[in-house]
Protein backbone atom coordinates (compact mmCIF):
# COMPACT_ATOMS: atom_id res chain seq x y z
CA UNK A 1 0.00 0.00 0.00
CA UNK A 2 2.79 2.51 1.01
CA UNK A 3 4.13 1.58 -2.76
CA UNK A 4 0.97 2.75 -4.65
CA UNK A 5 0.57 5.32 -2.24
CA UNK A 6 3.95 7.06 -3.46
CA UNK A 7 3.10 6.86 -6.92
CA UNK A 8 2.62 9.79 -9.69
CA UNK A 9 -1.06 11.05 -9.39
CA UNK A 10 -2.00 8.77 -6.08
CA UNK A 11 -3.77 10.76 -3.72
CA UNK A 12 -5.14 7.99 -1.65
CA UNK A 13 -4.71 4.25 -1.10
CA UNK A 14 -6.26 1.79 1.43
CA UNK A 15 -6.14 -2.15 1.80
CA UNK A 16 -9.20 -4.47 2.23
CA UNK A 17 -9.57 -7.54 3.29
CA UNK A 18 -12.81 -7.87 0.67
CA UNK A 19 -12.52 -4.78 -1.90
CA UNK A 20 -15.69 -6.48 -3.60
CA UNK A 21 -17.96 -6.38 -0.52
CA UNK A 22 -20.65 -3.99 0.07
CA UNK A 23 -19.10 -1.96 2.80
CA UNK A 24 -15.83 -1.99 0.84
CA UNK A 25 -18.11 -0.34 -2.09
CA UNK A 26 -19.50 2.22 -0.25
CA UNK A 27 -16.46 3.31 1.31
CA UNK A 28 -14.83 3.49 -2.46
CA UNK A 29 -17.48 6.20 -3.32
CA UNK A 30 -17.38 7.96 0.05
CA UNK A 31 -13.68 8.19 -0.70
CA UNK A 32 -14.38 9.25 -4.43
CA UNK A 33 -16.51 12.13 -2.70
CA UNK A 34 -14.10 13.16 0.04
CA UNK A 35 -11.15 13.24 -2.08
CA UNK A 36 -12.26 14.39 -5.22
CA UNK A 37 -11.08 11.33 -7.35
CA UNK A 38 -11.14 11.98 -10.45
CA UNK A 39 -9.65 7.83 -11.59
CA UNK A 40 -9.62 4.60 -9.41
CA UNK A 41 -7.17 1.39 -9.36
CA UNK A 42 -8.19 -1.32 -7.83
CA UNK A 43 -5.76 -4.37 -7.25
CA UNK A 44 -6.99 -7.46 -6.03
CA UNK A 45 -8.45 -10.37 -8.16
CA UNK A 46 -9.63 -10.56 -11.95
CA UNK A 47 -11.27 -7.83 -13.57
CA UNK A 48 -12.96 -10.61 -15.46
CA UNK A 49 -16.04 -11.39 -13.17
CA UNK A 50 -15.56 -8.07 -11.05
CA UNK A 51 -14.61 -5.27 -13.25
CA UNK A 52 -18.37 -4.58 -13.66
CA UNK A 53 -19.05 -4.30 -9.81
CA UNK A 54 -17.03 -1.81 -9.69
CA UNK A 55 -17.32 0.37 -12.66
CA UNK A 56 -20.97 0.48 -11.66
CA UNK A 57 -19.59 1.62 -8.01
CA UNK A 58 -18.00 4.08 -9.16
CA UNK A 59 -20.64 5.68 -11.80
CA UNK A 60 -22.53 5.49 -8.37
CA UNK A 61 -20.25 8.07 -7.48
CA UNK A 62 -20.64 10.59 -10.55
CA UNK A 63 -17.69 8.92 -12.55
CA UNK A 64 -17.51 7.63 -15.88
CA UNK A 65 -16.74 3.85 -15.41
CA UNK A 66 -14.52 3.59 -17.82
CA UNK A 67 -11.97 5.55 -15.51
CA UNK A 68 -11.46 2.49 -13.91
CA UNK A 69 -8.46 0.03 -14.09
CA UNK A 70 -7.74 -2.83 -12.73
CA UNK A 71 -4.93 -4.80 -11.75
CA UNK A 72 -5.10 -9.03 -11.54
CA UNK A 73 -2.36 -9.28 -8.36
CA UNK A 74 -4.19 -12.88 -7.10
CA UNK A 75 -4.78 -14.95 -10.60
CA UNK A 76 -1.98 -13.22 -12.34
CA UNK A 77 0.98 -13.31 -9.35
CA UNK A 78 -0.29 -14.16 -6.15
CA UNK A 79 -1.57 -17.71 -7.01
CA UNK A 80 1.18 -18.91 -9.83
CA UNK A 81 4.22 -17.38 -7.36
CA UNK A 82 3.00 -18.67 -3.90
CA UNK A 83 6.29 -20.70 -3.86
CA UNK A 84 8.51 -17.07 -3.87
CA UNK A 85 6.49 -14.45 -2.43
CA UNK A 86 9.37 -11.90 -2.24
CA UNK A 87 9.62 -11.79 -6.15
CA UNK A 88 5.96 -11.92 -6.16
CA UNK A 89 5.61 -8.72 -4.31
CA UNK A 90 7.64 -6.76 -6.79
CA UNK A 91 5.93 -8.50 -9.30
CA UNK A 92 2.57 -7.13 -7.99
CA UNK A 93 4.35 -3.96 -7.68
CA UNK A 94 5.02 -3.69 -11.57
CA UNK A 95 1.29 -4.67 -12.18
CA UNK A 96 0.13 -1.97 -9.84
CA UNK A 97 2.37 0.89 -11.22
CA UNK A 98 1.25 -0.24 -14.65
CA UNK A 99 -2.50 0.10 -13.81
CA UNK A 100 -1.70 3.36 -12.34
CA UNK A 101 0.29 4.81 -15.34
CA UNK A 102 -2.89 3.73 -17.49
CA UNK A 103 -5.57 5.13 -15.29
CA UNK A 104 -3.70 8.38 -15.05
CA UNK A 105 -4.04 8.54 -18.84
CA UNK A 106 -7.56 7.28 -19.11
CA UNK A 107 -10.30 8.91 -20.49
CA UNK A 108 -14.05 8.77 -20.18
CA UNK A 109 -16.33 6.43 -22.83
CA UNK A 110 -19.94 7.38 -23.54
CA UNK A 111 -22.20 4.71 -24.37
CA UNK A 112 -23.86 4.55 -27.79
CA UNK A 113 -27.82 3.51 -27.39
CA UNK A 114 -30.07 2.51 -30.06
CA UNK A 115 -33.41 1.23 -30.26
CA UNK A 116 -34.78 -2.38 -31.20
CA UNK A 117 -36.65 -3.19 -33.89
CA UNK A 118 -39.27 -5.83 -31.72
CA UNK A 119 -39.61 -8.33 -34.51
CA UNK A 120 -37.88 -11.95 -35.72
CA UNK A 121 -36.60 -13.73 -38.17
CA UNK A 122 -36.55 -17.07 -38.36
CA UNK A 123 -35.03 -19.04 -41.02
CA UNK A 124 -36.12 -22.33 -41.62
CA UNK A 125 -39.70 -23.99 -41.69
CA UNK A 126 -39.02 -26.85 -39.99
CA UNK A 127 -40.04 -28.79 -36.46
CA UNK A 128 -36.93 -26.10 -34.66
CA UNK A 129 -37.91 -23.19 -36.90
CA UNK A 130 -41.99 -23.17 -36.21
CA UNK A 131 -41.25 -24.02 -32.53
CA UNK A 132 -38.81 -21.07 -32.04
CA UNK A 133 -41.07 -18.82 -34.24
CA UNK A 134 -44.71 -19.38 -32.11
CA UNK A 135 -42.81 -19.60 -28.79
CA UNK A 136 -41.49 -15.54 -29.90
CA UNK A 137 -44.72 -15.35 -31.33
CA UNK A 138 -46.51 -16.02 -28.22
CA UNK A 139 -44.91 -13.81 -25.95
CA UNK A 140 -46.21 -10.80 -28.02
CA UNK A 141 -43.32 -10.29 -30.95
CA UNK A 142 -44.01 -10.08 -34.75
CA UNK A 143 -42.17 -13.01 -36.31
CA UNK A 144 -41.61 -14.14 -40.44
CA UNK A 145 -40.62 -16.95 -40.98
CA UNK A 146 -38.48 -17.59 -44.49
CA UNK A 147 -38.80 -21.35 -45.79
CA UNK A 148 -36.84 -22.19 -48.98
CA UNK A 149 -39.41 -25.24 -49.71
CA UNK A 150 -42.67 -24.79 -51.18
CA UNK A 151 -43.89 -26.29 -47.31
CA UNK A 152 -43.43 -26.27 -43.65
CA UNK A 153 -42.22 -29.05 -41.58
CA UNK A 154 -38.97 -30.28 -42.97
CA UNK A 155 -36.97 -33.21 -42.25
CA UNK A 156 -40.39 -34.03 -39.70
CA UNK A 157 -42.10 -35.09 -42.68
CA UNK A 158 -40.70 -37.98 -43.47
CA UNK A 159 -40.64 -39.36 -39.74
CA UNK A 160 -43.84 -41.07 -39.72
CA UNK A 161 -43.68 -43.41 -36.03
CA UNK A 162 -41.89 -43.09 -33.45
CA UNK A 163 -40.77 -45.13 -30.24
CA UNK A 164 -43.34 -46.19 -27.55
CA UNK A 165 -44.40 -42.94 -25.51
CA UNK A 166 -43.02 -41.35 -28.04
CA UNK A 167 -46.03 -39.68 -29.63
CA UNK A 168 -47.12 -39.55 -33.11
CA UNK A 169 -44.34 -37.12 -34.83
CA UNK A 170 -47.33 -36.48 -37.80
CA UNK A 171 -49.55 -35.62 -35.47
CA UNK A 172 -47.29 -33.03 -34.00
CA UNK A 173 -46.71 -31.52 -37.47
CA UNK A 174 -49.91 -31.50 -38.15
CA UNK A 175 -50.59 -29.39 -34.97
CA UNK A 176 -47.52 -27.10 -35.44
CA UNK A 177 -48.29 -26.62 -38.88
CA UNK A 178 -51.91 -25.19 -38.40
CA UNK A 179 -50.76 -23.12 -34.88
CA UNK A 180 -48.02 -21.34 -37.22
CA UNK A 181 -50.29 -20.72 -40.35
CA UNK A 182 -52.86 -19.68 -37.77
CA UNK A 183 -50.77 -17.44 -35.44
CA UNK A 184 -51.62 -13.59 -35.86
CA UNK A 185 -48.13 -12.65 -34.97
CA UNK A 186 -45.79 -15.18 -37.88
CA UNK A 187 -45.42 -14.16 -40.85
CA UNK A 188 -44.74 -17.30 -43.37
CA UNK A 189 -42.98 -17.00 -46.87
CA UNK A 190 -42.48 -20.23 -48.26
CA UNK A 191 -40.16 -21.10 -51.36
CA UNK A 192 -38.25 -18.29 -50.21
CA UNK A 193 -34.54 -17.43 -49.41
CA UNK A 194 -32.84 -15.06 -47.71
CA UNK A 195 -30.30 -12.94 -49.92
CA UNK A 196 -29.01 -10.42 -48.26
CA UNK A 197 -28.68 -9.24 -44.26
CA UNK A 198 -27.78 -6.09 -43.41
CA UNK A 199 -27.89 -3.66 -40.25
CA UNK A 200 -26.67 -4.76 -36.50
CA UNK A 201 -28.45 -6.21 -33.60
CA UNK A 202 -31.91 -4.66 -33.02
CA UNK A 203 -31.95 -3.11 -36.26
CA UNK A 204 -31.33 -5.96 -39.14
CA UNK A 205 -32.58 -5.51 -42.54
CA UNK A 206 -33.05 -8.25 -44.86
CA UNK A 207 -33.57 -9.18 -48.14
CA UNK A 208 -35.91 -11.98 -49.01
CA UNK A 209 -36.47 -13.47 -52.82
CA UNK A 210 -40.18 -14.57 -52.94
CA UNK A 211 -41.07 -17.22 -54.90
CA UNK A 212 -42.18 -15.41 -57.71
CA UNK A 213 -38.95 -13.43 -57.67
CA UNK A 214 -39.81 -10.59 -56.18
CA UNK A 215 -37.47 -8.89 -53.94
CA UNK A 216 -38.86 -7.95 -50.55
CA UNK A 217 -36.93 -5.98 -47.81
CA UNK A 218 -37.61 -7.04 -44.03
CA UNK A 219 -37.01 -4.78 -40.31
CA UNK A 220 -36.35 -6.65 -37.51
CA UNK A 221 -34.24 -6.84 -34.30
CA UNK A 222 -33.30 -10.93 -34.07
CA UNK A 223 -32.16 -13.58 -36.17
CA UNK A 224 -32.74 -17.36 -35.65
CA UNK A 225 -31.69 -19.71 -37.69
CA UNK A 226 -32.88 -23.04 -37.63
CA UNK A 227 -32.09 -24.18 -41.24
CA UNK A 228 -32.20 -27.85 -39.94
CA UNK A 229 -29.93 -30.82 -42.46
CA UNK A 230 -30.09 -33.66 -44.75
CA UNK A 231 -29.51 -37.08 -45.17
CA UNK A 232 -26.93 -38.42 -46.81
CA UNK A 233 -27.60 -40.18 -50.19
CA UNK A 234 -25.70 -43.55 -49.71
CA UNK A 235 -22.63 -44.20 -52.22
CA UNK A 236 -21.84 -47.85 -51.50
CA UNK A 237 -24.45 -51.24 -50.97
CA UNK A 238 -25.87 -50.90 -54.08
CA UNK A 239 -27.91 -48.08 -53.53
CA UNK A 240 -29.32 -46.75 -56.43
CA UNK A 241 -28.78 -50.01 -58.37
CA UNK A 242 -31.01 -52.46 -56.94
CA UNK A 243 -34.61 -51.39 -55.68
CA UNK A 244 -34.23 -53.92 -52.48
CA UNK A 245 -31.54 -51.67 -50.85
CA UNK A 246 -33.48 -48.73 -49.24
CA UNK A 247 -32.61 -46.06 -46.10
CA UNK A 248 -34.28 -46.04 -43.09
CA UNK A 249 -35.89 -43.27 -43.95
CA UNK A 250 -37.84 -44.94 -47.07
CA UNK A 251 -38.66 -47.64 -45.28
CA UNK A 252 -40.33 -45.65 -42.76
CA UNK A 253 -42.30 -44.08 -46.04
CA UNK A 254 -43.15 -47.54 -47.16
CA UNK A 255 -44.56 -48.46 -44.12
CA UNK A 256 -46.52 -45.42 -43.57
CA UNK A 257 -48.03 -45.69 -47.71
CA UNK A 258 -49.13 -48.97 -47.40
CA UNK A 259 -48.91 -50.12 -43.81
CA UNK A 260 -46.78 -51.94 -41.89
CA UNK A 261 -48.30 -55.43 -42.51
CA UNK A 262 -47.87 -55.00 -46.23
CA UNK A 263 -44.46 -53.46 -46.38
CA UNK A 264 -43.21 -56.33 -44.59
CA UNK A 265 -45.41 -58.70 -45.84
CA UNK A 266 -43.18 -62.14 -47.23
CA UNK A 267 -39.79 -60.55 -46.10
CA UNK A 268 -38.21 -63.39 -44.66
CA UNK A 269 -34.86 -61.70 -43.84
CA UNK A 270 -33.99 -57.90 -43.50
CA UNK A 271 -30.49 -57.12 -42.93
CA UNK A 272 -29.65 -53.35 -41.46
CA UNK A 273 -26.58 -51.77 -42.01
CA UNK A 274 -25.49 -48.40 -39.78
CA UNK A 275 -23.06 -45.80 -40.07
CA UNK A 276 -23.73 -45.62 -43.85
CA UNK A 277 -22.19 -42.00 -45.37
CA UNK A 278 -21.36 -41.61 -41.08
CA UNK A 279 -18.47 -41.58 -38.81
CA UNK A 280 -15.78 -42.05 -42.18
CA UNK A 281 -13.40 -39.18 -43.47
CA UNK A 282 -15.84 -37.09 -45.21
CA UNK A 283 -18.27 -37.22 -42.06
CA UNK A 284 -16.26 -38.13 -38.99
CA UNK A 285 -19.18 -37.28 -36.32
CA UNK A 286 -21.48 -39.59 -35.55
CA UNK A 287 -25.36 -38.52 -36.80
CA UNK A 288 -26.85 -39.69 -33.48
CA UNK A 289 -30.22 -40.72 -34.57
CA UNK A 290 -29.51 -43.26 -36.90
CA UNK A 291 -29.16 -46.68 -34.27
CA UNK A 292 -32.42 -45.97 -32.50
CA UNK A 293 -33.74 -45.25 -36.18
CA UNK A 294 -32.74 -48.90 -37.13
CA UNK A 295 -34.17 -50.07 -33.50
CA UNK A 296 -37.12 -48.77 -33.94
CA UNK A 297 -38.14 -49.69 -37.47
CA UNK A 298 -36.60 -53.16 -36.35
CA UNK A 299 -38.92 -53.51 -33.31
CA UNK A 300 -41.87 -52.35 -36.09
CA UNK A 301 -40.97 -55.37 -38.54
CA UNK A 302 -40.67 -57.85 -35.41
CA UNK A 303 -43.97 -56.53 -33.61
CA UNK A 304 -45.56 -57.27 -37.45
CA UNK A 305 -43.73 -60.04 -38.49
CA UNK A 306 -42.08 -61.89 -35.73
CA UNK A 307 -41.11 -64.67 -38.34
CA UNK A 308 -38.58 -62.47 -40.37
CA UNK A 309 -35.44 -62.03 -39.58
CA UNK A 310 -34.00 -58.82 -38.94
CA UNK A 311 -30.02 -58.31 -38.75
CA UNK A 312 -28.77 -54.74 -37.54
CA UNK A 313 -25.03 -54.80 -38.92
CA UNK A 314 -23.29 -52.13 -36.25
CA UNK A 315 -19.65 -50.44 -35.29
CA UNK A 316 -20.85 -48.94 -32.11
CA UNK A 317 -24.40 -49.06 -30.70
CA UNK A 318 -25.17 -45.80 -29.98
CA UNK A 319 -29.05 -45.30 -28.45
CA UNK A 320 -28.84 -41.97 -26.16
CA UNK A 321 -30.25 -41.80 -23.21
CA UNK A 322 -32.83 -44.02 -21.89
CA UNK A 323 -33.21 -45.42 -25.51
CA UNK A 324 -31.32 -48.22 -24.19
CA UNK A 325 -34.00 -49.78 -22.84
CA UNK A 326 -35.32 -50.52 -26.67
CA UNK A 327 -31.91 -52.00 -27.80
CA UNK A 328 -32.48 -54.36 -24.93
CA UNK A 329 -35.74 -55.11 -25.91
CA UNK A 330 -34.91 -55.56 -29.50
CA UNK A 331 -32.69 -58.40 -28.18
CA UNK A 332 -35.46 -60.51 -26.86
CA UNK A 333 -37.55 -60.24 -29.57
CA UNK A 334 -35.06 -61.94 -31.43
CA UNK A 335 -33.06 -58.90 -33.67
CA UNK A 336 -29.68 -60.25 -34.27
CA UNK A 337 -26.77 -57.62 -33.48
CA UNK A 338 -23.38 -58.56 -35.46
CA UNK A 339 -20.63 -56.09 -35.09
CA UNK A 340 -18.49 -55.33 -38.27
CA UNK A 341 -14.57 -53.50 -38.38
CA UNK A 342 -14.83 -50.26 -40.51
CA UNK A 343 -11.16 -51.54 -42.14
CA UNK A 344 -13.79 -54.51 -43.29
CA UNK A 345 -17.06 -53.34 -44.37
CA UNK A 346 -20.22 -55.57 -45.32
CA UNK A 347 -20.39 -56.56 -49.01
CA UNK A 348 -23.33 -56.45 -50.61
CA UNK A 349 -24.16 -58.08 -54.02
CA UNK A 350 -26.32 -59.63 -56.01
CA UNK A 351 -26.18 -63.29 -56.82
CA UNK A 352 -28.84 -64.42 -60.05
CA UNK A 353 -31.97 -62.91 -58.45
CA UNK A 354 -30.80 -63.07 -54.68
CA UNK A 355 -29.06 -60.45 -53.06
CA UNK A 356 -26.23 -61.74 -50.57
CA UNK A 357 -24.42 -59.63 -47.82
CA UNK A 358 -21.27 -61.30 -46.24
CA UNK A 359 -19.99 -59.84 -42.94
CA UNK A 360 -17.06 -60.21 -40.81
CA UNK A 361 -18.00 -60.40 -37.35
CA UNK A 362 -16.27 -58.72 -34.28
CA UNK A 363 -14.41 -59.65 -32.31
CA UNK A 364 -13.90 -63.24 -33.27
CA UNK A 365 -13.81 -62.60 -37.15
CA UNK A 366 -16.13 -64.95 -38.06
CA UNK A 367 -17.70 -64.44 -41.57
CA UNK A 368 -21.35 -64.52 -41.69
CA UNK A 369 -23.30 -64.91 -45.16
CA UNK A 370 -26.50 -63.43 -45.64
CA UNK A 371 -29.42 -63.99 -47.54
CA UNK A 372 -31.47 -60.77 -47.65
CA UNK A 373 -34.98 -59.26 -49.24
CA UNK A 374 -34.43 -56.18 -47.88
CA UNK A 375 -31.43 -54.19 -47.49
CA UNK A 376 -31.82 -51.08 -45.25
CA UNK A 377 -29.03 -48.43 -44.90
CA UNK A 378 -28.99 -46.11 -41.51
CA UNK A 379 -27.68 -43.07 -43.21
CA UNK A 380 -26.12 -40.51 -41.67
CA UNK A 381 -27.05 -36.58 -41.44
CA UNK A 382 -25.23 -33.97 -43.22
CA UNK A 383 -25.49 -30.12 -43.14
CA UNK A 384 -27.87 -28.34 -46.07
CA UNK A 385 -26.78 -26.83 -49.24
CA UNK A 386 -26.08 -23.32 -48.26
CA UNK A 387 -24.81 -23.19 -45.10
CA UNK A 388 -21.50 -21.77 -46.10
CA UNK A 389 -23.41 -18.93 -47.43
CA UNK A 390 -25.82 -18.13 -45.28
CA UNK A 391 -22.52 -17.79 -42.65
CA UNK A 392 -21.13 -15.51 -44.90
CA UNK A 393 -24.37 -13.59 -44.76
CA UNK A 394 -24.98 -13.59 -40.97
CA UNK A 395 -20.92 -13.18 -40.01
CA UNK A 396 -20.98 -16.42 -37.96
CA UNK A 397 -18.90 -19.12 -37.61
CA UNK A 398 -19.54 -22.99 -39.27
CA UNK A 399 -17.68 -26.00 -37.37
CA UNK A 400 -15.13 -28.75 -39.34
CA UNK A 401 -18.44 -31.00 -40.20
CA UNK A 402 -20.17 -27.28 -42.13
CA UNK A 403 -22.51 -27.19 -39.12
CA UNK A 404 -23.51 -23.94 -37.47
CA UNK A 405 -20.96 -23.24 -34.64
CA UNK A 406 -22.34 -21.61 -31.23
CA UNK A 407 -20.22 -19.49 -29.35
CA UNK A 408 -19.62 -21.50 -26.45
CA UNK A 409 -20.40 -24.94 -26.36
CA UNK A 410 -21.56 -24.61 -22.44
CA UNK A 411 -22.01 -20.75 -21.47
CA UNK A 412 -23.51 -19.54 -24.84
CA UNK A 413 -24.87 -22.72 -26.31
CA UNK A 414 -28.08 -21.23 -28.32
CA UNK A 415 -26.44 -17.92 -29.64
CA UNK A 416 -23.50 -16.55 -32.16
CA UNK A 417 -20.40 -14.29 -31.48
CA UNK A 418 -22.33 -12.30 -33.51
CA UNK A 419 -24.96 -10.22 -31.31
CA UNK A 420 -28.65 -10.81 -31.98
CA UNK A 421 -28.05 -14.03 -34.09
CA UNK A 422 -29.74 -17.46 -32.54
CA UNK A 423 -29.54 -21.34 -33.14
CA UNK A 424 -31.56 -24.48 -32.90
CA UNK A 425 -32.40 -27.53 -34.31
CA UNK A 426 -30.42 -29.59 -36.86
CA UNK A 427 -28.91 -26.44 -38.05
CA UNK A 428 -26.33 -26.70 -34.89
CA UNK A 429 -25.93 -30.83 -35.43
CA UNK A 430 -28.09 -34.07 -35.45
CA UNK A 431 -30.58 -34.42 -32.54
CA UNK A 432 -33.72 -36.45 -31.72
CA UNK A 433 -37.11 -34.52 -32.27
CA UNK A 434 -37.46 -33.57 -28.21
CA UNK A 435 -33.85 -31.82 -28.10
CA UNK A 436 -35.42 -29.89 -31.55
CA UNK A 437 -37.84 -28.63 -29.31
CA UNK A 438 -36.16 -28.04 -26.28
CA UNK A 439 -33.48 -26.01 -27.78
CA UNK A 440 -36.06 -24.30 -30.24
CA UNK A 441 -37.82 -22.88 -27.33
CA UNK A 442 -34.17 -22.31 -25.53
CA UNK A 443 -32.95 -19.68 -28.48
CA UNK A 444 -36.43 -17.95 -28.85
CA UNK A 445 -36.39 -17.26 -24.81
CA UNK A 446 -32.67 -15.72 -25.51
CA UNK A 447 -34.50 -13.84 -28.49
CA UNK A 448 -37.29 -12.53 -26.60
CA UNK A 449 -34.69 -11.04 -23.85
CA UNK A 450 -33.36 -8.93 -26.09
CA UNK A 451 -36.59 -7.80 -28.13
CA UNK A 452 -38.23 -7.26 -24.94
CA UNK A 453 -35.83 -4.46 -24.28
CA UNK A 454 -36.33 -0.55 -25.58
CA UNK A 455 -32.68 0.30 -26.15
CA UNK A 456 -29.83 -1.40 -26.68
CA UNK A 457 -26.03 -0.40 -25.47
CA UNK A 458 -23.03 -0.99 -28.08
CA UNK A 459 -19.67 -1.90 -26.52
CA UNK A 460 -17.82 0.69 -24.81
CA UNK A 461 -14.74 -0.70 -26.07
CA UNK A 462 -14.46 0.11 -29.69
CA UNK A 463 -12.12 1.60 -32.49
CA UNK A 464 -12.11 5.22 -33.06
CA UNK A 465 -10.74 7.28 -35.64
CA UNK A 466 -9.14 10.54 -35.43
CA UNK A 467 -10.28 12.55 -39.04
CA UNK A 468 -7.10 14.67 -38.64
CA UNK A 469 -4.64 11.83 -39.23
CA UNK A 470 -6.99 9.50 -41.29
CA UNK A 471 -5.37 9.33 -44.88
CA UNK A 472 -8.84 7.13 -45.76
CA UNK A 473 -6.35 4.33 -47.28
CA UNK A 474 -8.70 1.66 -46.55
CA UNK A 475 -6.77 -0.84 -45.10
CA UNK A 476 -8.77 -0.66 -42.19
CA UNK A 477 -12.00 -1.70 -43.95
CA UNK A 478 -10.09 -4.75 -45.45
CA UNK A 479 -9.06 -5.95 -42.12
CA UNK A 480 -12.58 -5.54 -39.93
CA UNK A 481 -13.78 -8.89 -39.36
CA UNK A 482 -17.87 -7.30 -38.61
CA UNK A 483 -17.86 -4.62 -41.52
CA UNK A 484 -17.90 -1.90 -38.81
CA UNK A 485 -15.70 0.58 -40.81
CA UNK A 486 -17.08 2.32 -43.96
CA UNK A 487 -15.70 5.04 -45.61
CA UNK A 488 -16.52 8.74 -46.16
CA UNK A 489 -16.27 10.05 -49.37
CA UNK A 490 -17.09 13.58 -48.68
CA UNK A 491 -14.59 13.56 -45.53
CA UNK A 492 -12.23 11.71 -46.63
CA UNK A 493 -11.79 9.72 -43.40
CA UNK A 494 -13.42 6.29 -42.13
CA UNK A 495 -16.26 6.13 -39.62
CA UNK A 496 -16.50 3.46 -37.26
CA UNK A 497 -19.79 2.17 -37.10
CA UNK A 498 -20.43 1.40 -32.89
CA UNK A 499 -22.78 -0.69 -32.66
CA UNK A 500 -20.98 -3.36 -35.42
CA UNK A 501 -17.21 -2.79 -34.07
CA UNK A 502 -16.52 -5.47 -31.41
CA UNK A 503 -13.45 -4.24 -30.20
CA UNK A 504 -10.99 -6.50 -31.87
CA UNK A 505 -8.09 -4.07 -32.84
CA UNK A 506 -7.23 -5.24 -35.92
CA UNK A 507 -8.03 -1.69 -37.70
CA UNK A 508 -5.61 -0.44 -34.70
CA UNK A 509 -2.80 -3.03 -36.07
CA UNK A 510 -3.10 -1.95 -39.57
CA UNK A 511 -3.05 1.73 -39.76
CA UNK A 512 -0.64 3.54 -41.31
CA UNK A 513 -1.12 6.60 -39.72
CA UNK A 514 -1.64 5.32 -36.12
CA UNK A 515 -5.53 7.50 -36.83
CA UNK A 516 -7.11 4.47 -35.17
CA UNK A 517 -7.60 3.82 -31.80
CA UNK A 518 -8.65 1.61 -29.37
CA UNK A 519 -11.12 3.01 -26.35
CA UNK A 520 -9.67 1.78 -23.24
CA UNK A 521 -6.63 0.75 -25.30
CA UNK A 522 -5.21 3.53 -26.90
CA UNK A 523 -1.88 4.04 -27.73
CA UNK A 524 -0.75 6.51 -24.86
CA UNK A 525 -2.17 4.62 -22.45
CA UNK A 526 -0.42 1.51 -23.82
CA UNK A 527 2.70 3.19 -23.61
CA UNK A 528 2.39 4.32 -20.10
CA UNK A 529 2.59 1.13 -18.77
CA UNK A 530 5.04 -0.29 -21.00
CA UNK A 531 7.15 2.89 -19.12
CA UNK A 532 6.21 2.26 -15.84
CA UNK A 533 7.29 -1.06 -15.64
CA UNK A 534 11.21 0.10 -17.57
CA UNK A 535 11.42 3.04 -15.19
CA UNK A 536 10.27 0.99 -12.30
Amino acid sequence: MEYAAGLPGVVYAEDNLYTCSQDTQERIRERIEEYGLNRVVVASCTPRTHEPLFQETIRGAGLNPHLFEMANIREQDSWVHRDDPDRATEKAKELVGMAVAKARRLRPIEHTRFGVDHRALVIGGGLAGMTAALSIAEQGFGVTLVEREEELGGNLRHIYTALPGGGDPQALLRRTVEAVLGHRRIRVLTGAEVEVVGGYVGQYRSVVRLRDGRREEIEHGVVVVATGAQEIEPREYLYGQDERVITQRELEERIAGSGLGSAVCGLRSVVMIQCVGSRDEEHPYCSRVCCTEAIKNALAIKESSPGTEVYILYRDIRTFGFRERYYREARREGVVFLEYDVERKPEVWVDGDVLRVEVEVQPEGEVVRLEADLVVLSAGIEPREGNGVLAQLLKVPLDGDGFFLEAHVKLRPLEFAAEGVYLCGMAHSPRFLEETIAQARGAAVRAVTLLAKEELEATPIVASVNPLLCSNCGQCIEVCPYDARVPEPEKFYVQVIDVLCQGCGACVAVCPNKASQQKGFEVSQVYGMLDAVVEG
